[in-house]
């Protein structure tokens, strides 16, 4: 097991220091304000054209403007995902983004039990429509060769347009791609995570 700077995978990620310059650019733009970069994006050092890929996809799916769903929704879709998968990693990372994002702590507080146990059907806490989003990307997640076009014409019934159908499926399958890079590489939530709670 690879272990730099607090930092512990399966392979080698180089401190920053290290790195060639382009690596050195995105790094910077990532850190915090400790200099510090999470783990999963780490893992890509020795390869840092897949780094600029994953960042790509991650502001395209959960950061980019002209999405339409709230961000606490696709943080909620996040979490389930990785729950499912059994992530611990971007569980830890995305409830964290959840509490960042839901204002309503008495919501947030239903929300964080269920998905610390999440069962086949949401809770009341989600409205009918998000709760048939939550199946849906619940049902991609487990049985994705039992997703069928009946499920969206559901999902188009409850009011989700094929657009925002579409996001709820692209932040699914974002979490399914980097769930699969943390547990692959065995990527360790970082020492520092819960500091700055």
């Amino acid at each position: 097991m690879a272990k730099t700077d607090g930092l512990i995978m399966w392979i080698d990620s180089p401190a920053p220091h290290e790195l060639d310059q382009r690596a050195q650019r995105i790094y910077a733009e990532l850190a915090d304000d400790q200099g510090r970069v999470d783990g999963i994006m780490r893992a890509h050092a020795l390869r840092p054209h897949t780094l600029e890929g994953h960042l790509k996809l991650y502001r395209s799916v959960l950061g980019h403007p002209r999405n339409k769903l709230p961000h606490w929704f696709m943080e909620t879709i996040g979490v389930l995902v990785s729950r499912l998968n059994g992530c611990k990693y971007c569980v830890a990372h995305h409830r964290k983004g959840l509490l960042k994002s839901l204002d309503d702590k008495s919501r947030l507080d239903k929300i964080l039990k269920w998905l610390d146990k999440p069962d086949d059907i949401p809770p009341k806490v989600f409205s009918d429509k998000e709760r048939l989003a939550l199946i849906y990307a619940g049902n991609l997640t487990v049985a994705p060769t039992q997703i069928h076009e009946d499920q969206l014409a559901e999902l188009r019934g409850a009011g989700w347009t094929d657009g925002e159908i579409l996001e709820i499926n692209q932040v699914a399958a974002y979490f399914a791609y980097a769930n699969r890079t943390v547990m692959g590489l065995g990527v360790q939530i970082e020492a520092w995570h819960d500091e700055d709670d």
